[in-house]
């Protein structure tokens, strides 16, 4: 009895944080992941080929994807397939960034935006219009948020395909 007391007093005399939300945000960690964002490439075309390899690595079945063929005179993407159909439903979501980590085009990334609440459970599904950045927006690089600062092994190096070394 005298010890659930005592851890009591112990929390009431300390200073409390409060933070008046709407208007003061909380710092977010710089390796912060939460929603979702689909990318563009420099000239506005859609990063996302449609490779559906996010929907299959995803445990538990929270994308959406439907893949179309890419019309040549009015492309979406690079290739020969975009996403036609491409939802999130974050009443399923646990945010763990398999997705991200599978998508080899860097398509799919994870923002700081964290505010993701919604009263319906049709409100919690992000479709593609949604989701997609507008054009100009600069692309961020998936795995950059991944790595620790001071990271013993040093910063990620890129080499570029031209120059990676043949067996």
């Amino acid at each position: 009895m005298i010890k659930p007391l005592f851890i009591t007093l112990k929390h009431f005399f300390k200073k409390k944080l409060t933070i008046q939300y709407p208007e003061e945000r909380k710092k977010m960690f710089y390796r912060t992941r939460w929603r979702h964002r689909l990318q563009r490439w420099e000239n506005g075309l859609e990063r996302c080929v449609g490779c559906m390899l996010c929907a299959d690595v995803c445990p538990t079945d929270a994308i959406y994807i439907e893949a179309e063929e890419n019309d040549p005179e009015n492309p979406h993407s690079h290739t020969e397939r975009y996403a036609k159909i491409y939802e999130i439903d974050y009443g399923r979501c646990i945010l763990c960034g398999f997705c991200v980590e599978a998508c080899p085009t860097e398509a799919l990334v994870m923002d700081k935006y964290f505010e993701l609440a919604g009263f319906t459970r049709r409100e919690l599904i992000l479709r593609k219009e949604e989701l997609l950045d507008p054009s100009g927006t600069p692309s961020k690089k998936a795995w950059l948020g991944f790595y620790r600062k001071g990271d013993p092994k040093g910063p990620a190096t890129v080499i570029p395909k031209q120059e990676t070394p043949q067996k």
